[in-house]
């Protein structure tokens, strides 16, 4: 049974991006096939198997050791502020977002990201012939996330075709960064979280190559200048190239963007939160459940992906929050239901979570590559809403998959 929900999920995924292609006869369906034999033998072996249950225990206990050493700094900051018979969000959940946050600056500054994101890369593209930059970018922003990937092309996003940017902006939206795992953790079971990044690689690269397929050739990039890390985008006056910040500068210039983040999401959290209370009180005064009537659009979709029908709509409301609003406010939901749900739609709702696909995000790219580049910018724009339905479907392929070991 969970073999059938699988492929009903997926299916289901790429029939709706096939209606939306922008080339349906250019469409190579071996690449897709390819993207998911990989994805089942990646959940099958992390789930499955003694090796890969090791590597997930390892990820999360990794990343809760790192919100343990972030809480020294924020007891010694915000000590007498805590809630001390509570539990403050921002203070446990957003704030080791600073040290996490120093930390991948510390390991892009000596070119340890830089090295696995280059070989990574170059190993995925080998297999999926998605392109060297695709490959490269599907990589990369899962460590950096965004707006600060985008800063690793910048002088590429001015020369890449329309196509190339759909299918990085489609990543951009699927992945999430190495930064935020560790609050996710603290929301959901840490195994799904490190499965859903890695499935959602590949999730993001199929949909891709269906809602926008194209031969890659690369001839339009410098791959070479792919691998450089963000701290060195400034450029020395005297002699044309790149410049290498200070270590202690680029120690405080990646707290200032982890507490930036934090302030982010926050301030967010705040608007829908409450944007959603008052959507709810309004309907309630007509005798209506907001949660309920959109859980009963996204229910069928929460059935083909294996969530039992009874569970279908409280799931559904999940997954319509978080295209809404976004992933922290479907989580906070969530982690209020968990105990009202089965193993199975827990996993499964758990990875679906596990992305930046929402129209908030719409909006953050089309920035971002504005800000590059306003041509570029624009043409994201007119295909923003395409983009929304990819990496959403992306989402629904990465919840289906799994499934199977649920």
């Amino acid at each position: 049974m969970s073999i059938l929900f699988a492929i009903t999920g997926v299916l289901f995924a790429l029939i709706i991006a096939y209606l939306f292609s922008f080339d349906r006869k250019s469409i190579d369906f071996k690449k897709p096939v390819i993207m998911l034999i990989i994805q089942v033998l990646l959940v099958l072996f992390m789930m499955n198997t003694t090796i890969g249950l090791t590597i997930l225990t390892a990820m999360g206990g990794f990343f809760e050791g790192l919100i343990k050493v972030s809480k020294a700094g924020i007891d010694f900051v915000f000590g007498d502020l805590q809630n001390k018979g509570g539990y403050t969000f921002f203070l446990n959940v957003l704030l080791p977002l600073v040290f996490i946050s120093v930390l991948i600056g510390i390991f892009n500054y000596i070119k340890v990201l830089p090295f696995v994101i280059k070989y990574v890369g170059i190993a995925i593209n080998k297999i999926t012939r998605m392109g060297r930059l695709e490959s490269y970018f599907a990589i990369s922003t899962a460590m950096f996330g965004q707006p600060e990937v985008y800063l690793t092309i910048k002088d590429i996003i001015p020369k890449l075709s329309r196509a190339k940017l759909y299918t990085i902006a489609t990543s951009g939206m699927s992945a999430v960064s190495m930064a935020m795992l560790g609050s996710y953790m603290q929301m959901l079971e840490p195994k799904f979280v490190v499965t859903a990044v890695m499935l959602n690689i590949f999730s993001a690269l199929i949909i891709a190559s269906v809602i926008n397929p194209y031969q890659s050739d690369d001839s339009d990039v410098e791959i070479e200048n792919l691998t450089q890390s963000t701290e060195e985008t400034d450029i020395d006056s005297k002699t044309g190239k790149p410049k290498k910040v200070p270590f202690f500068q680029m120690i405080g210039d990646s707290a200032m963007d982890g507490f930036k983040i934090a302030i982010v999401v926050a301030v967010m959290l705040l608007a829908f939160i409450s944007l959603m209370e008052a959507i709810n009180i309004i309907f309630s005064g007509i005798g209506l459940d907001f949660k309920q009537l959109i859980g009963y659009v996204f229910a069928p979709i929460a059935f083909i992906m294996g969530i039992p029908w009874s569970e279908a709509v409280s799931a559904g409301s999940l997954m319509a929050t978080k295209l809404i609003t976004n992933e922290f406010v479907a989580m906070l939901d969530f982690k209020h239901t968990l105990g009202d749900v089965s193993a199975r739609t827990q996993g499964i709702i758990s990875v679906y979570l596990v992305s930046f696909a929402n129209f908030g995000t719409v909006g953050i790219i089309v920035g971002s590559i504005k800000g590059i580049s306003d041509k570029q910018g624009e043409k994201v724009a007119s295909f923003a809403m395409r983009l929304l339905l990819g990496s959403t479907l992306a989402s629904i392929i990465s919840g289906s998959i799994i499934g199977l070991v649920l």
